[in-house]
């Protein structure tokens, strides 16, 4: 059991960690992008704007955990850690390749706060969907500790974004650094993002996800039942009336009544769309 959740806090873990390098990089590079995205005229303006478009991508995180939380109550948390990775890994990978201000003028900063804004959505999304995703896989009673260990990846995000800039650096000259060199930090990340995608491509949703979504499957039958047979009221209607439960629709046709039969001609098919054992009511 310890094992399968290492194994879910690491694929988690590693997607977050690099949603929060995508992230970072942005701040550390703050000084450099000033001067690339902003006018030149005024170097403490084009700082602080810098800084400004940075703190942007803080601003939108509450609305991105709503957002992508709920996405994630619809389609799953896998499906939805796909999109957020793949949203701010996009978003960072673009931002390396928009021309300066001084090529498309303001649209360079236009383009960059729209970038951070997608960046500080994603994050939001990704950050707390970690968080469940790890809880929902967690033993009973342990779920805050094992939940705990995706809070470091922030950190290591910080330090890895802090080496890689260091090394491209002190790779190039300071020259080609100042003129494409900052670059390529913001390109190095869609390489992560691919692993990460890989990794998260085989990930399985949780089992309170899968539960809630197999429970949602065969309500959905039976109200599709239902509906067929003409009763607009609760579930328990049938039950009582027809003295059925529709849990048991194995033996449905021995358990209605002539006249209810010959009615709606009912069948017992066969469906492989949950188990082989599983069946359904076909309609002629």
């Amino acid at each position: 059991k310890t094992t399968g959740i290492w194994k879910v806090i690491s694929a988690s873990s590693m997607g977050t960690m690099i949603e929060w390098y995508d992230f970072y990089i942005f701040g550390s590079l703050a000084v450099v992008l000033s001067t690339k995205f902003f006018p030149s005229d005024n170097p403490t303006a084009a700082f602080l704007s810098t800084l400004a478009t940075f703190a942007a991508g803080f601003v939108v995180r509450p609305f991105g955990a709503l957002f992508f939380g709920r996405l994630g109550d619809l389609i799953g948390r896998k499906y939805t850690f796909m999109v957020t990775l793949m949203l701010m890994g996009g978003a960072t990978f673009v931002i390396g390749c928009i021309p300066s201000y001084e090529t498309i003028g303001y649209a360079a900063p236009i383009l960059v706060l729209i970038l951070r804004l997608l960046q500080g959505l994603a994050l939001g999304g990704e950050y707390g969907g970690a968080a469940t995703y790890v809880a929902e896989h967690a033993p009973a009673g342990e779920k805050g500790y094992w939940t705990s260990w995706i809070q470091t990846t922030a950190t290591v995000g910080l330090f890895i974004s802090l080496m890689v800039i260091l090394i491209t650096k002190s790779t190039l000259s300071k020259e080609a650094f100042d003129e494409w060199g900052w670059r390529v930090p913001f390109w190095v990340s869609i390489l992560m993002v691919f692993v990460s995608y890989l990794i998260r491509k085989n990930m399985q949703e949780s089992p309170a996800f899968a539960k809630t979504k197999a429970e949602a499957i065969k309500k959905a039958k039976q109200t599709t039942f239902y509906k067929h047979c003409g009763f607009k009221g609760a579930e328990s209607h049938i039950d009582d009336k027809y003295g059925i439960d529709v849990d048991d629709i194995h033996n449905i046709e021995e358990i209605l009544s002539d006249k209810f039969k010959s009615q709606y001609r009912l069948k017992i098919t066969k469906t492989n769309a949950i188990s082989e054992d599983e069946k359904h009511i076909g309609y002629l």
